[in-house]
Parts: structure tokens; sequence; C-alpha cells
């Protein structure tokens, strides 16, 4: 488990990046903002096309450096940890992400959608919860895409999908066959489309950026802006989605890391009862709490990488990665408030943000539920069940 030295380096450059461009930023910041002016950004974004870390998770052969799963999710890791990190990372500076579907596009749709994506001069957005839910896409779509002659029209409504106001096209999933996850397909529909209308911003938990409700009516959609085969939607979300939950789980790490660094720090100068809180047996143990569930967290999450780049099987493993590091950091990030008092409560630091988002984080990209019935379809489904070595 120990890292290489280019991870150690990677990590260091992305902290120090963390540090002392992204941190003195928020000093000025709302609390809860979740953007930079495009004049600060683009000055970041050109330090990290400097750094050789813009559009770091993309792989190579589409224009990224080509890192595998473990460094890509170490440095998420690293890059979560400010006020804003978990949902809007350094404010977008390491480029965009959330359309890994579009890889599997034909050369002609990379160039008209990934690629202009890619550099930052389109917006996407990820269309696949509907009002029905989110976690189960095989029988929760109710969205349909109906063909007539070269085109599909779609009908129906989308839910809780980020960007979605501002975005020039997005992936929508819609069904277009019978039920199942064979009856689901994949299209690139662009928001300039008639009958295509974000209907109304869905306030939550998160700071920032606001989700939306989006509803088609009879959008019409061209056939080559199908992405893959006709019914292989659910298989190009899925295999998306269950990768994706790695770096998602990482970034709820940060978070947990950066607590600790934080409350460490304190309950050393912070005298109570005439001794400094960290020489109270009952605040060491809140210690001691917080570490064993950030390095549980962190093994999990880095096992699930290190499966994936080995080109095991690793959709169990990222359910119990997810597990792991959503609820560990929230337990994090509870006790650094505890420890930290009615501060802790107060927007002068960081963690009641981080406390309300990292609810969504168990709701987010597969519900807790969901994930174990993932993890016991596995179990039950395997006869020959192995624990994570193999005595020989």
């Amino acid at each position: 488990m120990e890292l290489t030295n280019r991870q150690r380096e990677l990590c260091a450059r992305v902290r120090a990046f963390v540090v002392e461009r992204i941190t003195p930023l928020e000093e000025t910041l709302d609390p809860d903002e979740s953007e930079l002016d495009e004049v600060t950004l683009a000055a970041l974004v050109d330090e990290t096309k400097a750094m050789g870390l813009y559009n770091y998770d993309v792989p190579a052969e589409h224009g990224g450096p080509g890192l595998d799963t473990v460094t890509t999710t170490l440095l998420a890791m690293e890059m979560s940890q400010h006020r804003a990190g978990l949902y809007v990372p350094c404010y977008g500076a390491f480029g965009p992400s959330g359309f890994a579907q579009l890889y599997d596009a034909t050369p002609e749709q990379r160039e008209r959608f990934l690629y202009p994506a890619l550099r930052g001069e389109k917006r996407v957005f990820f269309g696949l919860t509907e009002p029905a839910g989110g976690s189960d896409p095989a029988n929760a779509i109710m969205t349909t895409a109906v063909r007539e002659g070269d085109e599909w029209v779609l009908n129906g409504t989308k839910i809780f999908i980020g960007e979605s106001h501002r975005a020039d096209f997005g992936l929508v999933f819609a069904r277009t066959g019978g039920p199942g996850r064979g009856g689901i397909s994949c299209f690139v529909v662009e928001t300039s489309s008639p009958g295509f209308e974000v209907v109304r911003a869905i306030h939550t938990l998160r700071s920032g950026t606001t989700p939306s409700e989006i509803r088609f009516s009879d959008v019409r959609v061209p056939h080559e802006n199908l992405i893959g085969r006709e019914g292989g939607g659910f298989a190009l979300a899925n295999t998306a989605l269950v990768r994706i939950r790695i770096p998602y789980s990482a970034a709820c790490v940060g978070l947990a890391i950066k607590s600790q660094s934080l409350v460490l720090e304190h309950v050393k100068d912070r005298v109570v009862f005439g001794k400094t809180l960290s020489e109270h047996e009952g605040v060491q143990w809140m210690l001691c709490d917080n570490e064993l569930d950030i390095h549980s967290a962190t093994l999990m999450v880095l096992h699930a990488a290190s499966r994936a780049d080995q080109g095991l099987s690793f959709r169990k493993e990222t359910a119990l990665a997810k597990i792991a590091a959503t609820e560990a950091s929230a337990r994090v990030v509870d006790r650094s408030m505890q420890l930290f008092g009615a501060w802790g409560m107060s927007k002068d630091l960081p963690f009641e943000r981080w406390f309300r988002e990292l609810r969504i984080r168990r709701i987010g990209e597969g519900t807790t539920e969901t994930q174990r019935m993932v993890i016991s379809r596995d179990l039950l489904g395997d006869p020959h069940y192995e624990a994570l070595w193999e005595v020989k």
C-alpha cells in the first residue's frame, strides 16, 4: 500500500495548490460559494495545465494524462480538502467531469460533444434520475423515446439534474423498448432543442448550484445522437456509475482527513478545566475514533481502485467503499464539530457546510441501501466466497 514516488510527487503538488491557491481565495468568498469569477478560474486552469493535470482523470487516448485509478483516487482525496471541495473540488480548476459515456461514442460524436466538453467550451448534464427514483434506473425510467424516421421523439421528466439550467447538452437516458435494463438507450440532447424545458430549481442541503427538474415535450433528437447501441443505455450508465463511485468516495475521505487536521491543531490550544482539550482522555478517544474511520475508509477506497486497475471485478468493493467513506466521513466531521464547540456550528469554519453536504452523499450515486443490495447479491451469488486474500 505504499505510494510510488510519482504518486507522492503528484499528491504533494495538488496539496500545495489547494493550500496556496484555493484556501486563500475562500477567505474572501461567501461560505456557500461554489463558483469563481471567469478571470480567476482561467488563471487557475492555466496553472493546472502547466502542471500537466488538467483533465487529470481523462484517459490518454482522449487527451488526458492517462493516470491509473489509484493515482486519480489519491488526487481526488487531495482536491476535496477545502470548504467547497466536496462538490466543486478546486472550483473546477482541474477540468470538467461527468460524461464518461462519451468515451464510448463514435469518432464523430466525440468531435461534436466530448472534446468541446473536455476543453470547457460546452457544459454537460447527466440525465438519469426521474420522479420514480434514481437508484433503480432499470425500472424507474419512464421517459420515452420513440423513433420516427431519422429522429427520436422524447417525452418525460427528469429530476435532481445538476447543471441542466446552463448546459449546452445532456446525456439523457430514455426508454426505447420494453421494461427492464434492455429497454433503455442513451441520447445526447441539446438544450436548445424545442420542447426542452428546465421547469424549476430544487433547493437542497447542498450549497451553491441547485439541481433542477427538466421536462421533454416532443423533443426531437437526430438518430446520430444515439450513444452506443439501441437498448444499451443501462450498461453505459451502470459501468460509469460504478467507476465514478471511487473518486466520489475519495472526496468524502478528503474532508475527513482535513477535519482531523483542523481539530488536531485546535485541541492542542484550547484550554478547558485547566488543561488543553488534548489532555482530556475523552477527547483523545474521539481523535482515535476519527483516525479509525479515516484509515478504514481510505483503505477500502484504494482497494476498490486497485482492483479496477488490475482489471478485476470491483463492483462489490466500490459499494463497500462508498458506504464506508460516506458514513465514516460524516462521523469524523460530526466529532470535529463537537470538539470545536459553538465555533463548529458557525460559518467561520467549513464543518457546517461539510456536515450538510456529506448527508447528501449517502443518497447520491446510489443510496447506501442500494449499495447493500449490490454487496448482498454478490455475496449470495458467488459460490466460491473469498476474503481479501487467499491462503494457499
